[in-house]
Order: C-alpha cells, then structure tokens, then sequence
C-alpha cells in the first residue's frame, strides 16, 4: 500500500513538474534569438565585419559545448534543480549585464558565451528532469513536449526582440529577457522539489565522467552524429536568417512590408516547432531511422535549390527558408528522443551531455562557417550565400552517409522500419 501510495504521489509530481519545466523553458528561451534578431543593426552600430559577427552568433554554442558535458553528467549524481538553476543564473546574468554593459565585439562575445554556459546548464537538465519521470513508451512524446515549448518561444523571440528594439532601444530588450529568466528562476526555485538520484546498485556504480561506455553505445552514437549536423544546419539557418533576407531585399529592391526578416524567421521556427511534433509522431508510426533520413535528404535538397536560386527574388527567398524551417526541424526531436531511448538509465544524464555537446559543436561551427564563407567570397554576394547554403548541404550529405552505414535502432513504441 506504501508503495503504491509513493508511486501516486510521484505520478501527480511528474505532470507537474512537466508543466512547470516547460513554462520556465518558455520564460528562459524568449531571449534566446535577441542577438541573430538584432544582427544587421548590431552589424552596423560597432562596425563589425561577417567573421565577427559570426563568431559572437557561435559564442553561445561554443561555450554550451564546453559546459554541458559537466553540468549534464552531473545529473546522474547531484539533484538536477540545482544544476537548473545554476544554468538560469547564468543566462540570467548574461541578459542583464548584455544590456547594460556590451559596448562591441568583445564585451558581446564574452557575454554570448556566458549565455552558452547558462542554456548548458538549463536544456538537457530540463530534459533529463522530464526524461527521468516518464516509461520508455512515452519518452520521445515527453522529449517532443520539452522541445516544442523550448521551441515556439524560441520563434517568438524573433520578433519580440524586434518589436522591443523598435520601441525601447537594443539595450531594453536584453534588460527584459533577463526580467523573463527571472521570473524562471524564482519558478523552479519555489515550486519544483528537490530530487536526489537513486544510487545505484552494489557495485554497479559508473565512473561519472567516464563517457566510454557512451560512446560505445552505438545507436545512441548515430542519434546523437546526426543531430551534431542537424543543429550545424540549424545555427547557421537562424543565426543568419535575418540577416540574408535583409540582404535579398536590399539587393533586389524590394519592399518587405508585412514580410519583414524577422517576421518570417519567427513564421520559419514556428513552423519547424510543429515539423519536429509532427515528425516524432510519424517517426513512431513509420520508423525513426526512415523519418530521419528521409528528413536529411529533403534537407540537402532545399539547401542546394537555396545555393542556385536564393539570392534572385526575396519572395522565392522567404518561399525557399519557410520550406528549409519545415524540413530542417522534421527530424529534431526524432533525434534527441531516440539519444534519450537508446541511452543505458544509468548513464542517461552523460549519453545527453554527449549528445548535446555533438550537437552544440554543430552550433558554433554553423554560424562561424556562414560568416567565414561569406568574408571569403568577398563579403555578402549571390557567391558568397550560394557557397554557404552548398556547404551546408554538403555536411548534411556526408552527415547521411554516416547515420545509413550505422543503422541505430528503433525505439520501444516505434514501427519497426
């Protein structure tokens, strides 16, 4: 009767803890694209070049890959609500001191990066949270939950930093997302409870950061290789949206109206928000190694239609990036769920560190190699955008060729493909 009382008792604590999770994910996120929002005037205001401006857009993922095999890892041994809030606390800080004090490239990078370690602390941990709460029949749809309120306020960003800018100035929009992580933090900090991990058996007990056994895992290996270039794919389409379609527009002398740059990034993630739910579902029903390289083909695909075409029309631009957003987030959750499936209870804190740390490289190198192509081919051109969307494509395309020759396998509750 005990047991089954605790078992009730833990059951009501996980949906909530799933609604509180998710509202604070919302709360942190809604600043996260502030930066790649403002990029073209930020561009401008301290004269910064594509490389610079690239490398303070990868700041942030750079430094999230640097953290998170620490803060993620150590889930599986500290209390994760503390891991949480160290992570807000940092993006916290982030937001605040950006507004207040980031005066150019410096000052921005260091800043950036800081956020990078704050999200760090703040995305896997949240999932790892939810993914420690739900069956293994559940787990991709409480991973896609996760990501889709991660991923609409994401999109939201766009243009509610736009809008923020416009009205109150660069500075105000960072002062309020960091009024926004506030809010997150005092959240989770009141009404989350404190969780401690089980130990595990008699000498069962891993070594905490030894990551040999996940790499050796190979089906979680594949999951997580793949969404390395997925999110490349991914930094590289947000992180310099805004900043292409301003430059199709300037160059082709056409008049933005209700389609301005950052209307259509937020339409582009919104729309890829519902793709990743969408394609969860259809990865369960038809097969995950399908979807997902069915996804990754229709990427290279639009990429390669982007490199030729892109640059000659700002209506075909914004046609081309809104079917980019749909194809590019098909697979995202698919990917991070069948980490989370394939990885061993005991070392799921350290298989999502290493999944997000693959990720997140993919990140910083996505925009920082958007920046160095342009700067290569002699600044922003119909060659130097068309290089950047064909190495894109070209990552993707080899990033393919892995995932078929590793084979991950299915998920308990996915069609065997």
């Amino acid at each position: 009767m005990a047991q089954t009382e605790d078992l009730r008792r833990s059951s009501i604590s996980g949906a909530r803890l799933v609604a509180i999770v998710c509202t604070a994910q919302v709360l942190v996120q809604i600043g996260g694209n502030f930066w790649p929002a403002l990029l073209p005037e930020m561009m401008q205001r301290w004269h910064l070049n594509n490389s610079d401006a690239g490398w303070i857009t990868a700041a942030l993922p750079g430094a999230y890959m640097l953290a998170v095999p620490i803060l993620v890892t150590l889930t599986d041994r500290v209390d994760p609500k503390r891991i949480y809030l160290f992570g807000v606390a940092c993006s916290l800080a982030s937001h605040f001191l950006f507004g207040l004090l980031a005066e150019g490239f410096w000052s921005a990078l260091a800043l950036r990066a800081l956020a990078g370690i704050g999200w760090a602390g703040t995305y896997m941990t949240g999932l790892k949270l939810l993914a420690d709460e739900v069956d293994a029949r559940l787990m991709s749809r409480a991973v896609t939950g996760h990501a889709a309120s991660i991923g609409v306020s994401g999109a939201l960003s766009f243009v509610v930093g736009d809008v923020i800018a416009s009205h109150f100035g660069w500075r105000m929009t960072f002062v309020f997302a960091g009024v926004s992580v506030l809010v997150a933090w005092l959240a989770v900090a009141i009404a989350v409870p404190s969780r401690t991990p089980p130990p595990p058996a008699p000498g069962t007990r891993p070594a905490l950061f030894d990551f040999r056994p996940v790499l050796r895992n190979r089906s979680a290996m594949a999951y997580a290789l793949a969404y390395c270039v997925h999110t490349l794919e991914m930094g590289a389409l947000r992180g310099w949206g805004v900043a292409f379609l301003a430059w199709v527009a300037a160059s082709t002398a056409t008049t933005e109206g209700l389609f301005s740059p950052t209307v259509i990034v937020t339409t582009l993630a919104l729309i890829g928000t519902v793709a990743s739910v969408v394609g969860n579902e259809a990865a369960i029903r038809f097969g995950r190694r399908r979807l997902v390289a069915t996804a990754m083909l229709l990427s290279i695909a639009v990429a390669l239609v982007l490199a030729l075409v892109g640059s000659t029309s700002y209506l075909l631009a914004v046609g081309l990036l809104l079917v980019y957003g749909l194809v590019v987030w098909l697979d995202s959750s698919s990917l991070t769920a069948g980490t989370a499936g394939a990885a061993e209870p005991s070392r799921r804190g350290a298989t999502l560190a290493v999944h997000s740390m693959l990720g997140y490289a993919g990140g910083f190198v996505g925009p920082l190699a958007v920046g160095w192509t342009l700067d290569l081919a002699g600044g922003m051109s119909p060659l130097g955008w068309g290089l950047s969307y064909l190495l894109v494509a070209v990552l993707m395309a080899l990033a393919l060729a892995a995932f078929i020759a590793i084979r991950p396998r299915e998920l308990e509750g996915d069609r065997q493909s």
